[in-house]
């Protein structure tokens, strides 16, 4: 007698692979136990910025998938867990899991933190280093507005740094670490805001943000030569800002507005149709405004 094929799969390792193989395998009916030896599924791709070769968020990637793993009724997921001793046969296997302990009930857990603050043991995950840094009277002038507008407001981080970026178009390395002091707020989790978000920027940048739509459409329609063009106008390459601040020269990969390519971007105006003699003409246009306004 043949024995009866259990109707049920183990996945190991709950990355990216592991999470998609459990969702395919539930979608077609497989009851799945989805096994992670860390406490929280994602594995590395959770931890990445950009994926290769499309440049695309990897955490706009994957969340979905968590949400969709931790959703469905057919996938029982088993963290900060081992794979113990496995029996048996292909088709009817027997496998002893070795579940860590984690001291909370994890049907009440929300992730809030608070047992964190409320444990007996002393647990320092990474202390706050007070980092004193003395800021230019001119920089103070603009920063303490903003932090005093904010302070003591829950939450108060993320448009303290909007602000900032907003003053300086970039976030100074001694601004920050002077908020995190302002705050008492560790200078790792404000990198880990301002280095996940693109509206954030480490380097300075121009005053004018040179976009060059690198679609499709306007890589046939001649977008190659209008970036060639504009970094020799401008006498950057892509990613470089002018000595003079003025100009940021960047590329993005669709406007949605194929109908004009090739298509440019300067700060919200779009210049669309674009030939390459069509630059000069263009980069002298903004010159000439920042020029009326120092005069």
């Amino acid at each position: 007698m043949e024995n009866k094929k259990i109707g049920s799969v183990l996945v190991i390792g709950a990355g990216i692979a592991g999470i998609q193989s459990s969702l395919d395998l539930a979608n077609s009916g497989y009851k799945v136990y989805l096994l992670e030896q860390t406490p929280a599924i994602g594995g590395t791709m959770a931890q990445l910025d950009k994926t290769f070769p499309t440049n695309d968020c990897a955490m706009c990637i994957v969340s979905p998938k968590l949400v969709d793993c931790g959703r469905h009724p057919n996938i029982e997921i088993i963290t900060n867990a081992e794979l113990g001793k496995v029996t048996g046969e292909a088709g009817n296997f027997k496998v002893e899991v070795k579940k860590n302990p984690r001291y909370v009930d994890e049907d009440k857990c929300t992730g809030c933190g608070a047992c964190t603050a409320a444990c007996p043991v002393s647990i320092a995950l990474y202390p706050v280093e007070k980092i004193y840094v003395k800021l230019k009277d001119e920089d103070l002038k603009k920063v303490e507005p903003i932090l005093e507008k904010y302070r003591g407001q829950k939450g108060n981080l993320m448009p303290i740094l909007q602000k900032i970026n907003r003053e300086y178009r970039y976030l100074p390395e001694d601004i920050l670490r002077y908020v995190s002091d302002e705050l008492n707020v560790h200078l790792a989790d404000i990198y880990n805001i301002v280095t996940f978000y693109n509206s954030f920027n480490l380097e300075p940048r121009g005053k004018y943000i040179i976009n060059v739509c690198i679609g499709t459409a306007c890589h046939v329609k001649g977008a190659p030569g209008l970036i060639e063009a504009l970094e020799n106008e401008l006498g950057i390459k892509v990613g470089e800002t002018t000595k003079d601040k003025n100009f940021t020269l960047e590329t993005a990969r669709c406007f949605g507005c194929c109908g004009l390519a090739p298509v440019i971007t300067v700060n919200e105006d779009v210049h669309g149709k674009l030939k390459r003699e069509d630059i000069p003409k263009i980069v002298k246009h903004y010159k000439s405004l920042e020029e009326k306004q120092d005069a």
